[in-house]
């Protein structure tokens, strides 16, 4: 890959996306409300939508928080606490590869529910088929990176990625040059991700600012009884 198509897609690309994914979903949510929602499909049909939606809800959960945790945390923060690069390596490789594993059985088995049922197929967009398949082929790419870790245990791969990942976050100048020379496997998967918060704003993937966290941090139960009474009386 040039250095100019690198530096683009590697040091300005990032930003893109990441403005369109903040503005996008703002716009979206101030002006198209009413399209704001996950587009479930279980009254269309029930199976294997449990199974293929916790599997994928969880691996991908685990492997998002994973890579955040994993890409941002600070040097300075792993050598405090004695962590080496190699064991780094070695638990991302364990953890990303069953979490990679169980979000691509979950999301295989809801992708055959949205090719070929019927129901849910007529019901499917465009915009709602090409994200589960682009989510697909990132599962995909995820996947055949962890033969390629396994060649660099002394985590050296894994240290570029941090440098880069830090340094588009703390806007320093040439970050990209830390992925110059890394496999293209990893470069595309990279690139797939960014892209996948540039067309966040306009797929039903909006719905995960929508996701109830807030419940559960909730004081205690709510008590609809009370107010009842005192209106009855």
């Amino acid at each position: 890959m040039s250095h100019w198509l690198n530096t683009f897609l590697y040091g300005f690309y990032p930003y893109i996306a990441f403005t369109v994914f903040i503005l996008g979903s703002w716009a979206r949510y101030d002006y198209s409300q009413y399209t704001w929602r996950s587009g479930s499909s279980q009254l269309l049909h029930r199976g294997q939508l449990m199974i293929g939606s916790n599997l994928f809800h969880i691996g991908i959960l685990i492997l998002f928080f994973g890579h955040f945790v994993g890409l941002l945390t600070p040097f300075w923060v792993l050598d405090a606490l004695h962590i080496s690069h190699g064991f780094k390596q070695v638990m991302a490789m364990i953890v990303g590869g069953i979490a990679g594993t169980a979000a691509f059985i979950g999301l295989t088995l809801l992708i055959h529910r949205r090719l070929f049922v019927a129901r849910i197929r007529a019901t499917s967009s465009t915009a709602d088929i090409v994200v589960l398949l682009a989510l697909y082929a990132q599962l995909i790419l995820g996947l055949l990176t962890l033969p390629l870790s396994g060649q660099h245990l002394d985590g050296s791969e894994m240290v570029k990625f941090m440098h880069w990942a830090q340094g588009i976050v703390t806007f320093q100048a040439g970050a990209s040059a830390y992925v110059m020379d890394v496999p293209w496997i990893f470069k595309l998967h990279l690139f797939l991700g960014m892209t996948l918060f540039l067309i966040f704003p306009f797929t039903r993937l909006v719905h995960i600012w929508s996701a109830p966290v807030w419940y559960l941090l909730r004081p205690g139960y709510q008590v609809v009884r009370t107010k009842l009474k005192k209106l009855q009386s």
